[in-house]
């Protein structure tokens, strides 16, 4: 990707399918993205049901995976993203998972250099000292990248969903789960690059104060967060809800995050 200008249009776009988020979480997303992206853009939802949403939002079907016949697996739809043609989208584009809030400006994520960026998926989580066991897997995971938020260009990595419809079964096989696929293609392709560490994180890992110092000390975004992100348990409407404790955990106060989920 080379250098945009400030007034160059981009696209900001999400997925909602099946029973999981609700309207609510792609009405919060946009105006998220709506307070802190500066530049011309187009937010736009991929959806199976658009019932609920702010007349703001574009609104497409969820593109189709192109699997073969019999392949009826939902769980990689957000491969299709990489389609060489998605709705009349073009351009640099910023991929955002629902259950993650934005915080601090987003113009940074389209002034990085790259030519596709996605999260470090191990800095969003504590260390695992017993993955040392299998050291190829140690370094394979090491790797991976968290899809939760991405940028790449339209049409330029059909290369990727290519390969996984070629054989769907193999792919699920090798890899646990789409960012591990989307990881290996990256790599092979010379192309896996991180956000700078520390634009995402972690709301459990990075927000919470760890272990008992929870106990005199509220939750709080990191100097330098962009955006938080609910990567494991719990989830983003459990300490929404005022849940989320355990006993060597406990969530404070966290008005900061509902008023930047909220926001309008």
């Amino acid at each position: 990707m080379t250098t945009l200008s400030s007034a160059a249009p981009v696209n900001v776009i999400c997925m909602k399918w099946g029973r999981l988020y609700g309207p609510e979480y792609v009405n919060h997303l946009h105006a998220g993205v709506r307070r802190h992206l500066s530049r011309p853009h187009r937010f736009v939802c991929f959806t199976d049901d658009a019932s609920g949403l702010h007349p703001d939002i574009e609104v497409f079907p969820v593109p189709a995976l192109g699997l073969p016949a019999g392949h009826g697996d939902t769980r990689w739809q957000k491969l299709a993203v990489f389609r060489r043609e998605l709705a009349d989208l073009s351009g640099p584009t910023l991929f955002l998972d629902l259950d993650l809030v934005i915080v601090d400006s987003l113009d940074p994520f389209f002034a990085a250099p790259g030519r596709f960026l996605i999260i470090r998926d191990d800095e969003l989580f504590r260390a695992k000292p017993l993955r040392k066991i299998l050291p190829a897997r140690d370094r394979f995971l090491a790797s991976v990248g968290n899809s939760s938020v991405f940028r790449f260009e339209i049409g330029a990595h059909t290369d990727i969903l290519d390969a996984y419809v070629a054989d769907p079964a193999a792919a699920a096989r090798a890899y646990e789960i789409s960012q591990q696929f989307l990881s290996a293609q990256l790599a092979q392709r010379g192309l896996l690059q991180y956000w700078p560490r520390g634009w995402c994180v972690s709301f459990k890992n990075d927000c919470v104060p760890r272990h008992f110092a929870s106990y005199w000390r509220d939750p709080a975004v990191p100097p330098g967060a962009k955006i938080v992100v609910f990567a494991g348990s719990p989830k983003m409407s459990e300490v929404l809800e005022g849940g989320g404790h355990r006993w060597y955990r406990r969530i404070g106060n966290i008005d900061w995050l509902r008023q930047a989920w909220q926001a309008d």
